[in-house]
């Protein structure tokens, strides 16, 4: 489908397909099994100028939005789920910046970010606080002029190797979800350390490891906004990141279709190719369906967000859910296409498949998403009477 994408859009989009075939496709199975963190890949997006995509032209970047970071995401995630994630939870740690940053915060941390000098992480999970976000134990004391975090941040994307840690932690534990804040923290700090690398089943290129605090005293002017606003800071994160996990499922699912749509051409059964049997082609054109509306949604709900809409909440959900949702379908559906051979790993699409499931978790489970819709939802009716 045509999306009627600028000239300079298409230049993002092409861009990132080409560094995806070229550079990460040939590797990806690789650093899959070895669980390597890809900086030659992060290297060669910096020199390629895409790093800085939605940041500001005043901080270094390009000038663009949350449509220009998915329609990147989303090319890199063809080549792969997990090292395209170095670039995509970046932004992930960044947007608490660009939405809540004062002026000194954004010209010191994000011409770096947009160069692609560091990487960044964003900090809410906790061992008892996955969904229940409002039940974050890690605390920050204000002394002086500083805030001295202590606590333990689990499962963060980019954790050790991000140089910029936007985090959410307790200033007032008696106010709930409204006592959080959020900070900037940098590594080297002192305090700050990291858990072990996590052996995921999929996005093994990604590093996700344990974000430690003890005693860690972060100066005060790293504070995000001003204290108890951390819950809106996460919030309204998550409403700008997820068409960017949206995004990344697109990619993966593009990814097995093209790889079934080949395989189906190739193979030969009882004499012909089985893309000419009746129960492969009707799959084929499922998950053909099931990608181009999951493409025309998250484009759909990306510009929406870069339009200024008030109420975002809603639309990135269901962009996210159906996304994600699509990505496990067609990636189960590619690997019945290939038959046993899908099932090996000498074969791309059982990667694409544990690489899709993530997408259904993070940055707020499926399940969470649909409670976000419905609730908006509700609002809406009532707000109508």
């Amino acid at each position: 489908m045509d999306y009627l994408l600028t000239e300079e859009q298409q230049m993002i989009k092409d861009l990132c397909r080409q560094i995806a075939e070229e550079k990460i496709k040939p590797v990806a199975a690789q650093y899959d099994e070895e669980a390597h963190f890809p900086w030659d890949i992060v290297k060669i997006m910096a020199d390629s100028d895409i790093c800085g995509v939605y940041i500001p032209e005043q901080y270094g970047g390009m000038g663009k939005g949350v449509f220009e970071l998915a329609i990147a995401t989303e090319e890199l995630s063809w080549g792969c789920g997990g090292i395209a994630l170095a670039f995509a939870a970046t932004g992930l740690g960044t947007f608490p910046i660009l939405l809540y940053g004062n002026e000194q915060q954004k010209a010191k941390y994000l011409p770096d970010i947009a160069k692609g000098k560091k990487l960044a992480a964003f900090c809410i999970t906790e061992a008892e606080a996955g969904s229940d976000a409002g039940s974050i134990k890690t605390t920050a004391k204000k002394e002086g002029d500083y805030y001295v975090l202590n606590g333990t941040k689990q499962w963060i994307t980019n954790g050790g190797e991000a140089d910029v840690y936007t985090v959410i932690a307790m200033t007032d534990k008696t106010k709930g979800a409204r006592g959080a804040s959020a900070f900037i923290v940098e590594k080297g700090t002192p305090g700050l350390s990291f858990g072990k690398k996590e052996n995921k089943i999929g996005i093994r290129a990604s590093a996700t490891r344990e974000v430690i605090f003890t005693d860690c005293k972060v100066p005060k002017a790293n504070l995000l906004g001003k204290e108890g606003l951390g819950f809106i800071v996460a919030m309204k994160t998550f409403d700008h990141s997820r068409p960017g996990v949206a995004a990344q499922a697109l990619g993966i699912a593009q990814r097995a279709l093209d790889e079934a749509v080949k395989y189906s051409h190739e193979r030969k059964q009882f004499g012909t190719a089985i893309s000419n049997f009746q129960g492969v082609s009707f799959m084929l054109a499922d998950m053909a369906i099931q990608v181009e509306a999951a493409r025309a949604l998250i484009y759909s709900a990306a510009r929406m967000i870069d339009s200024g809409a008030k109420d975002v909440a809603k639309v990135s959900a269901m962009a996210k859910t159906f996304a994600s949702d699509v990505a496990m379908k067609v990636t189960v559906d590619a690997i019945q296409v290939f038959g046993g051979y899908g099932y090996m790993k000498e074969y791309p699409v059982e990667k694409l498949m544990r690489d899709a499931k993530i997408t259904q978790i993070y940055e707020g489970t499926n399940q969470i998403q649909r409670s976000v819709i419905a609730s908006s939802l509700i609002k809406e009716c009532l707000a109508k009477k």
